[in-house]
């Protein structure tokens, strides 16, 4: 058996201390740890298995950290983070106090910028080497690397764009498996398909029009090929383009295979590839079947409904519809912008629109939701899924800014369901026909109900906007919940040895708020407690806390929620304990009444 040479690397300069024959052996090595550790504690697998002979070749020809290497997302970065002395602590990734699931400038030198969304690479790389130039630095090299379906948003257009008219020292690596986390979708896609296959003639290259040295397409897993042009790439001055055609999972059958689900495939055995089935007999449904099953049976009802998703048919759950009325529904790629706009155009024409983006990511269509949408009143349905904490991925992805981003805007309904059930009524609610928008938050994960499905699906009924709910009568403190964390409420009343001094009260709606009922708890009680899964600033407990003001009230008002700070990676059970909205933090607090 041969030598380890993987655990004599404890930093890129330790690998180039290696002979480059013994750099396929690296290679082996490299994507056996990735695959032994992810098996056991879980994470992204298909995209660093992509990228295993590009990143070593990349730290291999270029001298990181003094060069800077900029990954797109970062799904694809665990190779990366191995060969830059997170080797001996990658089992901990993603878990409380570990190293981050993306590349992160607080944990690495060799992290250059921090990422976690889509197709910032190219800007980033961009400004790095502006500013070497400006300080007079020209030998400094700065490398984006950037998947097909990333490159396809506009921000990467506007990189590219840019970059194109500049002398910088700029290379970019497109890293083309073709897939995303589903797979790609679009015109360029084609366009890339099409280079790959030697169809479209090389005058037609539009990474050429753009003023960029164009090389490629070369083999990604063939690493002597990659090291050779790396080098030539490394003397050539100005912007330059790097077409690598890579397969994402390269090394694990399976997940070559099935690409979709070996994105971020849970445990497996590391040996054969084959997932780890967790039983879900007798599970509450996922939010996200709940809300796919839902819309596909109101679209066969109802023509006039279309299904919107930048990139995710598969983790949103649209692609229920998409494979039974694909005419109806949309994957418009990573173009959160479009997506938003694209929605509020087929609005203006009579459609009912379900825009259904992660919460984290509609951040990035925020001038969309309030100039095409909300200043216009089109009643587009905005479905945002991953609210609230979402765990491992950590501080990209958390969706707790939506309630108090969107909170400002005119004209916006805002509703979190505590369940299923408020879930699916919502949603029909919603097609029924609104004379505003509105926003629909639910979190990542599973609901409370068993056998949904056989119980309440298809059973609809129409909610009253801007009204609350009274879920249990108390006498001393009322407690204010928004959304899916309700239920925490509702298991840590039942543990108290008074629960009936506890009053619970469902607030979904976080706009308009129940004003009516609102009165009545607070010339009821002297002490009130909101709760949500988001930004305790400017969120539903500060809506709470302007209803008193303006009103003269002068009960005591507790807020809970995400402090003002970023939170880290975690489980969802102990980033809420962090928060102390978990049952046993609400459990004490109830106690003290």
């Amino acid at each position: 058996m041969k030598n380890s040479l993987l655990s004599t690397i404890n930093n890129p300069a330790d690998l180039r201390q290696l002979d480059e024959a013994q750099l396929p052996q690296v290679a082996q090595e490299l994507r056996n740890f990735i695959i032994d550790i992810v098996s056991v504690k879980e994470g992204h697998l298909g995209a660093s298995l992509g990228v295993v002979e590009l990143t070593i070749a990349l730290h291999y020809v270029f001298d990181t950290p003094n060069d800077l290497l900029v990954w797109d997302v970062g799904h694809q970065a665990y190779g990366h983070k191995i060969l830059t002395g997170r080797r001996e602590n990658f089992h901990t990734n993603r878990q409380l106090g570990g190293i981050s699931g993306f590349p992160k400038r607080s944990e690495s030198i060799y992290d250059a910028f921090g990422v976690g969304h889509s197709s910032t690479s190219i800007s980033a790389a961009l400004g790095m080497a502006i500013a070497s130039n400006l300080k007079g630095d020209y030998d400094k090299q700065h490398i984006a690397v950037i998947g097909d379906a990333s490159i396809a948003s506009g921000m990467a257009f506007e990189g590219l764009n840019h970059a194109g008219v500049t002398n910088a020292n700029l290379l970019v690596i497109l890293n083309d498996n073709a897939i995303g986390i589903d797979p790609s979708v679009g015109a360029l896609k084609k366009y890339l398909t099409a280079v790959k296959e030697g169809k479209n003639p090389r005058q037609n290259n539009m990474i050429k029009s753009l003023n960029f040295d164009y090389s490629g397409p070369i083999d990604g897993h063939d690493i002597f090929a990659v090291i050779k042009e790396l080098k030539r790439l490394q003397k050539v001055k100005g912007p330059k383009f790097l077409h690598v055609i890579t397969t994402k999972g390269k090394g694990l059958q399976q997940a070559e295979e099935n690409q979709v689900k070996y994105h971020a495939p849970g445990k497996f055995d590391a040996a054969t590839g084959e997932l780890h089935i967790k039983s879900e007999a007798n599970l509450p449904p996922k939010y996200q079947d709940v809300f796919g099953l839902t819309l596909l049976d109101l679209a066969r009802k109802n023509e006039k409904i279309i299904g919107i998703t930048p990139a995710m048919p598969s983790g949103s759950s649209l692609k229920f519809m998409m494979d039974e009325l694909p005419e109806r529904a949309f994957d418009v790629g990573i173009a959160e912008q479009h997506a938003v706009t694209l929605a509020a155009g087929m609005a203006t024409q009579g459609m009912i629109v379900f825009c259904n983006i992660y919460s984290t990511f509609l951040q990035r269509a925020y001038d969309q939701v309030i100039h095409d949408v909300a200043l216009q009143n089109l009643p587009v349905i905005f479905c945002l899924d991953r609210a609230g904490l979402v765990g491992e991925d950590g501080a990209t992805h958390h969706g707790v800014f939506d309630l108090a981003y969107l909170r400002c805007i005119p004209n916006m309904i805002i509703y979190a369901p505590m369940n299923e059930i408020g879930l699916q009524n919502i949603l029909y609610t919603a097609q029924l026909g609104l004379n505003h928008p509105i926003s629909i938050r639910y979190p990542r994960g599973r609901g409370v109900i068993g056998e949904w499905q056989v119980k309440n699906f298809g059973n609809y009924n129409k909610i009253k906007i801007g009204t609350a709910v009274c879920l249990q009568k108390g006498s001393k403190v009322a407690v204010l919940s928004n959304g899916t964390i309700g239920n925490n409420v509702t298991l840590a009343i039942a543990k108290q040895q008074h629960p009936e001094t506890i009053a619970h009260y469902d607030f979904s709606f976080v706009k308009p708020l129940d004003e009516k009922l609102l009165h009545m708890i607070f010339t009821s009680f002297e002490n009130v407690i909101t709760i949500e899964d988001g930004v305790i600033k400017g969120g539903f407990g500060s809506a709470i806390l302007e209803f008193a003001s303006s009103n003269n009230y002068t009960s005591k008002i507790k807020t809970l929620g995400i402090p003002d700070e970023f939170i880290e990676h975690g489980t969802v059970g102990e980033l809420q304990q962090y928060c102390k909205i978990d049952v046993k933090s609400l459990e004490m607090l109830f106690s003290n009444f």
